[in-house]
């Protein structure tokens, strides 16, 4: 897709967004703003509850075009905290945490994404784990420490270069490549305690995405879910 076709989806989806905040009827009322950048719906305000944000998420991730819905919206007035794995010299939110092994200006706490992270069992709102699993070997440990830093209800926000890109191959320090069907496979892994549920997965020809949130080991997502986003 070129630039400026992007940016015209991009101005139309932002529209659309906009207008179920004043015609859903899930949704209006809500004192929540959307903006599309590159498909990715970014949502600031605030909301009363868990559950209006959680609606939020599913009624605009249903919406044609939209490949990651990421939010710095309050509940209850309440700042969410966001952890920025690998965040390196930009985090995606200037607030967030940033946890990186090497130290940068933005690298609040400084850590091996390879190791047990220093943080306590369900602190986080969010985590990003952005242009990060396909530089490990054993991207899986990630994975469930993210599982164990989340709250219950918390979303894990995972952006990974396609596999049949260029992008993929093109990075000689990435050593795993991924797809939409490897996000299929970290959901639903047999024997695994640390489960998760899709809210949103999807791919614009270079880039997978994918928001997750933490399940119960006998969570059993719902067909229809798994078929909106996997083969």
């Amino acid at each position: 897709m070129s630039e400026r076709r992007s940016a015209l989806c991009d101005e139309d989806l932002t529209a659309a967004v906009g207008d179920l905040f004043v015609h859903d009827d899930r949704l209006r009322g809500m004192e929540v703003k959307g903006e599309a950048d590159g498909g990715v719906v970014h949502l600031t305000g605030d909301v009363d509850e868990e559950a209006d944000l959680a609606r939020a998420r599913e009624v605009i991730g249903r919406l044609a075009g939209v490949h990651a819905v990421w939010d710095r919206v309050r509940v209850g007035g309440r700042e969410p905290l966001v952890l920025d794995l690998g965040c390196g010299d930009q985090p995606q939110y200037p607030t967030n945490l940033g946890v990186d092994l090497r130290r940068t200006g933005a690298v609040a706490v400084q850590a091996d994404l390879s190791r047990a992270l220093p943080f306590r069992d369900g602190c986080a709102d969010r985590i990003f784990a952005v242009h990060v699993l396909e530089h490990l070997l054993d991207f899986l440990a990630l994975v469930d420490e993210c599982h164990r830093l989340l709250r219950p209800g918390g979303v894990l926000h995972v952006l990974t270069p396609w596999w049949r890109h260029v992008n993929s191959v093109a990075d000689p320090t990435h050593v795993r490549m991924l797809d939409t069907q490897t996000v299929k496979g970290i959901c639903a892994r047999p024997g695994s305690p640390r489960r998760w549920s899709p809210l949103h997965v999807g791919n614009d020809g270079a880039t997978v995405f994918a928001d997750l949130t933490p399940v119960a080991a006998d969570h059993q997502v719902p067909a229809t879910r798994s078929a909106r986003f996997f083969d």
